[in-house]
């Protein structure tokens, strides 16, 4: 007769499976704080119990069916920690007695060779890996788990919220507090391609709006290049329907307007011989000069 595994391992292997299961197919469910999750493992838990009750019968009644030699046994080998007996189990080894049952002879080269069984830690590795295959595969075939498409959109999701978040908590940013940061220009320049590309055309030289890399320009509110960005996409052109108060009309925040101011001051004043001799609309309106800074 042999000896049963503990019932606290079948518990914790139990929950361990069930934790697994709902992190493969339910991982974004939020199953860890819900009362069917918690009430799933305390039924299973209260159905091994009554399990493992109902074993504890059968167990005494073919033990009172054993010979006194048969009961010392099996008293003996319950004894060893279930653990140990494990790591003995599995790396057990063949008696001498038992390597001349299993001893294989050639007979025709007069070469001999053990017929060796594999050991109980492989055979119950190599099957925990074709079951997790199994699981694996089906969890990818029908759920978004392990997707490297679903797991970029959920941390863009997180991520975009967390944007959002801070946004709404910040400091609103106007014509008085911006201030330039190179750091904005490749975020500017994206903001530019989806707000102003349309009229100023790429690159900011010119189309049906005018051209922002040289000096002429329509409308001057502010002494510095910069600050005159803002105003323009706050305000919008007194001169030009088609140029809106971005900032007004809520299409792009102030903290939108920085970057973009920062991306313009840097093909107009950073970079100026490179965006000039690359060709660019005719200039419009007045010749200025800015003021030194870019704030």
């Amino acid at each position: 007769m042999k000896t049963r595994t503990p019932i606290s391992i079948i518990i914790a292997g139990t929950i361990g499976v069930t934790i697994m299961a709902f992190e493969m197919f339910a991982g974004e469910s939020g199953y860890f704080s819900s009362p069917f999750f918690w009430a799933l493992i305390l039924i299973a838990i209260i159905l091994l119990l009554i399990m493992n009750s109902i074993g504890d019968l059968v167990e005494n009644e073919n033990f009172s069916r054993l010979s006194e030699e048969e009961k010392k046994q099996y008293l003996t080998e319950k004894s060893i920690p279930y653990f140990q007996k494990l790591w003995n189990s599995a790396f057990k080894k063949q008696s001498a007695t038992d390597e001349k049952d299993i001893l294989i002879d050639h007979g025709f080269d007069g070469i001999t060779e053990l017929d060796n069984s594999l050991p109980k830690w492989w055979i119950g590795l190599f099957y925990f890996g074709c079951i997790f295959c199994v699981v694996y595969l089906t969890a990818f075939a029908f759920t978004d788990y392990a997707h490297p498409e679903a797991e970029l959109n959920q941390e863009t999701k997180i991520m975009l919220a967390s944007i959002e978040e801070f946004e709404k908590n910040a400091p609103q940013i106007n014509l008085e507090t911006a201030k330039y940061n190179a750091d904005h220009i490749a975020e500017g320049q994206e903001l530019f391609k989806t707000n102003c590309i349309t009229c100023h055309g790429d690159g900011g030289k010119g189309g049906i709006g005018p051209n922002l890399t040289d000096n002429h320009w329509i409308n001057i509110k502010q002494k510095s290049l910069f600050k005159n960005v803002i105003w323009m996409l706050e305000n919008g052109s007194p001169n030009n329907p088609a140029m809106r108060p971005f900032i007004k009309e809520g299409t792009i925040t102030g903290r939108d307007a920085e970057k973009i101011a920062a991306y313009i001051y840097h093909i107009n004043q950073e970079t100026p011989s490179i965006t000039q001799s690359q060709g660019g609309a005719a200039p419009q309106g007045k010749e200025v000069k800015w003021e030194n800074g870019n704030n």
